[in-house]
């Protein structure tokens, strides 16, 4: 039976238990490592998922790519991401965790100051698969006090149908972005040039990459980061926020 936005239920649940049992397969590993993430999110995923969460933006004549951070603020890591983006006129989008919004509401006005955008990534960083839907929208409503801002993306792009459906069926709707291109900058198995590899082998005009401004991804981030933005320089290629509005 069709769901919301005419999508399978059977489908979200054949998807979940892939997460679930990590059965995925990094984009592009010759040797068939198996790991529980893919860095290239596959177009069958994007079409077999709801219309409403967003993977990617239109191609425009202007070729354009987004970059994104999850979890921050965080008192080393965001200071130094936008840093980084200053050196390249580059603006992105920070999905931000509420509790650190509160912890450090500084940061969070710093990264508006530079002209980012801010975004809402719940309040104590949920698994939507763990935790009952009147607690999950409970809890970004409670971020939203902090953040203000009509995006969001899930944390862990874990997110059931009834959540998804409390947050796009409502009077002023939210935006669910997803992303295109994983750093996978959390994963301390993978060395640096991994993390790097991740990005600029997969990134291209509309891509949304996602990094961590994060303690668990400083390691990888903090270096995969400024060779990602000299990457898409390099390219010429605008590095835009996602509209959040």
């Amino acid at each position: 039976m069709a769901g919301q936005d005419g999508y399978s239920r059977e489908r979200w649940k054949k998807y979940k238990r892939l997460v679930e049992r990590h059965h995925f397969k990094i984009s592009g590993e010759a040797g068939g490592l198996m790991k529980p993430y893919w860095v290239k999110t596959p177009n069958w995923l994007k079409n077999t998922l709801p219309k409403s969460l967003i993977w990617d933006m239109p191609v425009t004549q202007t070729p354009s790519v987004y970059i994104t951070f999850d979890d921050g603020p965080h008192p080393i890591a965001t200071p130094f991401a936008l840093q980084q983006l200053d050196k390249y006129n580059a603006k992105a989008t920070f999905f931000c965790v509420g509790a650190n919004v509160e912890r450090y509401p500084e940061l969070f006005t710093e990264i508006k100051a530079r002209g980012h955008a801010v975004a809402n990534h719940t309040f104590n960083h949920l698994n939507g698969w763990k935790t009952d839907t009147s607690s999950y929208l409970d809890n970004v409503q409670i971020a939203d006090k902090f953040i203000g801002s009509r995006a969001f993306r899930p944390p862990y792009g874990k997110l059931t149908p009834a959540q998804l459906k409390g947050l796009t069926s409502i009077e002023n709707p939210m935006k669910i972005y997803m992303w295109d291109v994983l750093s996978a900058d959390f994963d301390q198995k993978i060395s640096i040039d991994e993390c790097v590899n991740n990005v600029v082998a997969h990134i291209q005009p509309g891509s949304i990459a996602l990094f961590h401004d994060s303690e668990k991804s400083w390691r990888l981030m903090s270096a995969a980061l400024p060779q990602t933005l000299a990457y898409c320089a390099k390219q010429n290629w605008q590095m835009l926020a996602l509209p959040v509005d």
